[in-house]
């Protein structure tokens, strides 16, 4: 079962439901899909840590045999080449490893090389295998990194992957749920919270996914998530209240279903309440 935790902005929590899923459940997988900026390890401390380097195919071209005819240059719509005083440029930032340059180039002179984007880090902290994804600084997409982390996953998956996605709604986000079985939606009791909950909410129904809310920092006034969950018939999941030591716990580094039997009751039931809601 593979439990995708979304939010359409960062600092709403999703790392936090997450990890404290994976940490509660019997045997979990917890993949850190937010390359960008990965956090999930900070919490776990995981050990026996494993590093593998993520590469992709780039373009790289044999200059003796290229005649400048440009066909390569003509077919790439990523603009990443040019063909500048006799000699054929690659601009490797650019490349989106499609490998078409190559079947068009009559002479054979373009083949490809690995470039390293980032690395996938795998170890593990009690009963949870922990592998996060670790993108290199400036790349342009994390997506083939977050598709080695769900491939790897497919290999080596306890009965239970939580997947920790990135923020927002883009093509990396899309990247991480395609698997999914199920999406939480945590959201924050705030209009631009809302306004960004809204986002991942369009998304998962796009991917027809099935979904439910889980209302973070709720306190005793309106919340505006609430609102928008009953206005659009999203079941809410769970409730987690705005709590100093929760903050605390958080802000340390520690993962609070481990040090207080009160989220650790919070969070089983959450996980109960998903996979009924899986099976249904």
């Amino acid at each position: 079962m593979k439990i995708a935790v979304l939010s359409g902005k960062g600092g709403t929590g999703k790392t936090l439901v997450s990890v404290n899923l994976a940490a509660v459940a019997k045997a979990a997988s917890y993949l850190d899909c937010d390359v960008e900026e990965p956090n999930g390890h900070l919490f776990f401390k995981p050990t026996d840590v494993e590093e593998t380097e993520v590469n992709v195919k780039i373009a790289l071209v044999d200059q003796e045999l290229c005649n400048g005819c440009r066909k390569c240059v003509e077919f790439c719509k990523f603009n990443a080449l040019a063909y500048v005083k006799d000699r054929l440029i690659i601009f490797e930032d650019v490349c989106h490893s499609c490998g078409g340059c190559m079947l068009v180039c009559p002479q054979q002179a373009l083949t490809e090389k690995n470039k390293p984007i980032g690395k996938i880090q795998s170890g593990r902290s009690d009963r949870v295998q922990v592998n996060s994804g670790i993108l290199n600084t400036g790349e342009a997409t994390g997506i083939p990194l977050i598709n080695k982390l769900l491939e790897d996953n497919k290999e080596n998956a306890a009965d239970l992957t939580l997947i920790d996605c990135p923020p927002g709604s883009a093509c990396i986000v899309m990247e991480s749920i395609k698997d999914a079985d199920y999406c939480i939606l945590v959201a924050e009791p705030t209009l631009f919270g809302v306004h960004n909950f809204n986002m991942v909410y369009e998304l998962v129904n796009l991917f027809d996914k099935p979904f439910g809310a889980v209302l973070n920092k709720c306190q005793a006034d309106d919340n505006p998530a609430e609102a928008f969950c009953k206005k659009n018939n999203i079941k809410i999941l769970a409730r987690i209240p705005f709590d100093r030591e929760l903050g605390t716990l958080n802000s340390n580094g520690k993962i609070a279903s481990r040090e207080w039997e009160k989220y650790r009751a919070l969070f089983t039931d959450l996980l109960e309440t998903v996979v009924e809601e899986v099976k249904a």
